[in-house]
């Protein structure tokens, strides 16, 4: 009867470490999986060419936006299903200090921001 309670219990000791072991092991995956489909998103989504500089919500899913083609600005409306042009605009019609802010605030890492909360 001894030995059968301590065989009971190093089997359930050993379950516990192979059900931790797995979850590591699926966080870690996880965790590389999620890295590597940003890093593929990312690759498909630049353009030096294409740059949205500002975003301003109008409506729950309307939104006008600030875009650079080239060397020329545009504005646009952004429905849910279309996407409508509002005109051209000049480079003295963009604020600099926005385009500065914007850009700013895209290349915050996330390590940065939670520093921060910590703090």
């Amino acid at each position: 009867m001894l030995l059968s309670l301590t065989t009971n219990r190093f089997d359930s000791i050993v379950q516990l470490l192979t059900v931790v072991l797995i979850f590591i092991f699926v966080l870690a995956l996880t965790y590389f999986v999620t890295k590597l489909s940003v890093g593929i998103q990312k690759g498909r989504m630049f353009s030096p060419n294409v740059e949205i500089l500002e975003t301003f919500r109008i409506a729950p899913t309307k939104y006008i936006q600030v875009v650079r083609i080239g060397e020329k600005y545009f504005s646009y409306v952004v429905c849910k299903d279309t996407v409508t042009l509002l005109g051209e605009l000049t480079k003295d019609d963009i604020s600099e200090f926005n385009k500065a802010e914007t850009g700013k605030a895209m290349n915050v890492s996330f390590k940065e921001i939670f520093d921060k909360l910590k703090k």
